[in-house]
């Protein structure tokens, strides 16, 4: 196929391809889609004549991609990477007139005790932006960057798609919670007595604690586990039960009062807080607005 015959090539079909590439059903590239069944039921018709291939095969209740698809998959979402970057690039960006939609992902412990001062900040320059937020955690941001369904995310994270782009945001060392009215920092027995709260958006009742304290030959004894952090410092008032959570988010904590944060009596490594975007969008005007303001409002630059 030489360029000319490109005219004859509907730019919607490859977005619908590459949607019903990520979500494996007609259904829910509908609903991402915005559009009714039927009409992405019609698109794969066209594209099936347009690659002469069935492109899926329907295996109980997934669409499982042909050797096809899985070569055009290939070459097409690079190239779809390409066609955004350059109509994104022509656009200009202008944050007090601008209306846009700006789709992130966080962490609830960014988004508890980072997103409020960055929202007072967007609402200042940007009135008209709309923001909306998914929970996101290391296992979560991959698939969400993959599809487009958002376009950056602050987490702890560990792999990512090819194409995304990554930086440290800070480094964080962890605190311990407390609301009871004993004096004196906790020693080690005193923190392994203790009964403990964590934060687990799966609902584990282990987490790097406990390796920390496997690794000296002691444990911990977990009698909660909630999914946010938004209320902790309520569940910890009246009780002997301490929490050990990320400085940034302590500090928001105590904030609040009812609860005072100390150093944990064991020695803890920092950990990074990062920020991943698509790079798709990595020169975006809109988007890059965005990442600096993230950069500006839940990095720390001391720590880095």
């Amino acid at each position: 196929m030489n360029r000319n015959d490109l005219r004859r090539v509907d730019l919607n079909l490859l977005i619908v391809f590459e949607t019903l590439m990520h979500e494996r059903s007609v259904t829910r590239a509908a609903e991402k889609l915005f559009l009714g069944q039927p009409a992405i039921s019609a698109a794969l018709s066209r594209l099936r004549n347009l690659f002469d291939d069935p492109l899926f095969v329907r295996t109980g209740r997934s669409m499982e991609p042909t050797a096809r698809a899985i070569e055009i998959f290939a070459l097409l979402s690079p190239a779809l990477d390409s066609i955004s970057t350059a109509v994104s690039r022509a656009s200009e960006f202008n944050p007090a007139t601008s209306t846009s939609v700006f789709r992130i992902g966080l962490s609830d412990d960014v988004e508890f005790a980072l997103l409020p001062l960055l929202l007072k900040r967007l609402r200042a320059e940007a009135p008209g932006i709309v923001l909306v937020v998914r929970r996101v955690n290391y296992i979560l941001m991959p698939p969400l960057l993959a599809s487009g369904e958002i376009s950056v995310g602050v987490s702890y994270t560990s792999d990512l798609p090819a194409n995304a782009k990554r930086k440290v945001l800070r480094r964080s060392r962890p605190k311990l919670l407390r609301a009871d009215t004993m004096p004196g920092a906790l020693s080690l027995d005193d923190f392994c007595e203790r009964p403990h709260a964590l934060v687990s958006f799966a609902g584990d009742l282990s987490g790097f604690i406990d390796t920390e304290l496997e690794k000296m030959g002691r444990k911990r004894h977990v009698v909660l586990a909630v999914p946010q952090f938004n209320g902790l410092s309520t569940l910890l008032a009246g009780t002997d039960i301490i929490a050990t959570v990320p400085d940034y988010t302590a500090e928001a904590l105590t904030a609040a009062g009812g609860v005072r944060a100390e150093d944990p009596p064991l020695d803890v490594q920092s950990f990074e807080l990062h920020m991943a975007w698509r790079g798709a969008q990595d020169n975006d005007p809109g988007e890059r607005w965005l990442r600096s303001r993230i950069q500006m409002f839940f990095g720390d630059p001391e720590s880095l």
